[in-house]
């Protein structure tokens, strides 16, 4: 089974869409018969993810360290919960389990994460797809910024067009070929 890594917000943002939106990934992920990757919270748009793959069948595992395990913030209806003991072996886990990528909103995690998943398909760690949900245009100014480090030359033209955007799941998970 292929599986979709999902990054996103332990919050649910201002906008009531990116709740929406989340829990649309979530199933649309599901109804195409794949698997559901995520950091493993039942909270904010992490939480919406797993519900709306849930809901519709989808496998879901979390991937979440000791020390957020024991804040209690796990989700308890997840096929599987992998512990692991720092949020490097959980982004480590997280690459290994998944077939492509996708960003939610969020904040510092997610773009942690989603600039480490990016810079690997640069360096070739990894070949798999990476994709913005670009959700009622929050990631607007981020491709902004990237197209002009493009621009600037720090970023080649290659790079960019490795970033795949959509506003809408369905088109995105159409992107990535799955």
């Amino acid at each position: 089974m292929k599986r979709i890594c999902v990054f996103c917000g332990s919050k649910e943002g201002k906008q009531p869409e990116y709740v929406e939106a989340a829990r649309a990934l979530g199933a649309e992920v599901a109804a195409r018969g794949l698997g559901v990757v995520y950091g493993g919270a039942h909270v904010g748009l992490m939480g919406a993810v797993a519900d709306g793959a849930l809901e519709r069948g989808g496998e879901v595992i979390g991937v979440i360290p000791t020390f957020l395990l024991e804040k209690e913030l796990a989700h308890d209806g997840l096929t599987e919960l992998r512990e692991v003991s720092s949020m490097h072996e959980r982004k480590a886990m997280m690459v290994n389990l998944s077939d492509g990528f996708i960003s939610l909103p969020g904040g510092l995690g997610t773009f942690d994460e989603t600039m480490e998943i990016l810079t690997w398909a640069q360096l070739r760690i990894h070949e798999k797809p990476c994709g913005l949900l670009n959700v009622d245009g929050y990631y607007d100014r981020l491709i902004e910024f990237l197209d002009h480090a493009s621009e600037q030359e720090f970023v080649s033209p290659a790079h960019r067009q490795m970033i795949l955007m959509e506003h809408t799941p369905g088109r995105l998970l159409d992107k990535f070929g799955f």
